[in-house]
């Protein structure tokens, strides 16, 4: 099976793209409502697909699975008022002020920096599934 990598971002909304799957987008206020949009969307695109005629990409021909992925601002965003900057500077070596550069856009993350973004907050999750 097949899987189609889709980006998730955010600004002001969260939105949904595919680079596998030309011209179909989703927005939504909310992560799950995103990927639910998207879903939509892309069934809608193949049906417009099918009606003109167009040829479907073999990728998207039977089984196939979405694979979601949150871009670092997508991340923060939807982590903001959970994890506190503070907390999260803490875990991943990366300084408060920068998370507020990757949250709002004015700077793009190293892959690297992604890196301990992510592992910092499964970090975090571990903690307190320990004490819980």
């Amino acid at each position: 099976m097949h899987a189609i990598i889709v980006n998730i971002d955010w600004e002001n909304n969260y939105g949904a793209y595919s680079e596998e799957v030309s011209g179909c987008v989703a927005t939504h206020k909310t992560l799950d409502g995103v990927k639910q949009a998207y879903m939509e969307a892309l069934d809608f695109h193949l049906e417009g697909m099918r009606n003109d005629g167009d040829v479907i990409p073999a990728m998207l021909q039977g089984k196939f699975k979405l694979e979601f992925i949150l871009n670092v601002r997508a991340l923060l965003h939807y982590f903001d008022g959970v994890l506190t900057r503070s907390a999260l500077s803490r875990v991943t070596g990366i300084n408060e002020r920068q998370l507020g550069h990757y949250i709002t856009g004015h700077r793009k993350p190293r892959p690297e920096q992604r890196k301990k973004i992510v592992e910092g907050i499964h970090r975090i999750g571990k903690e307190i599934n320990s004490v819980v």
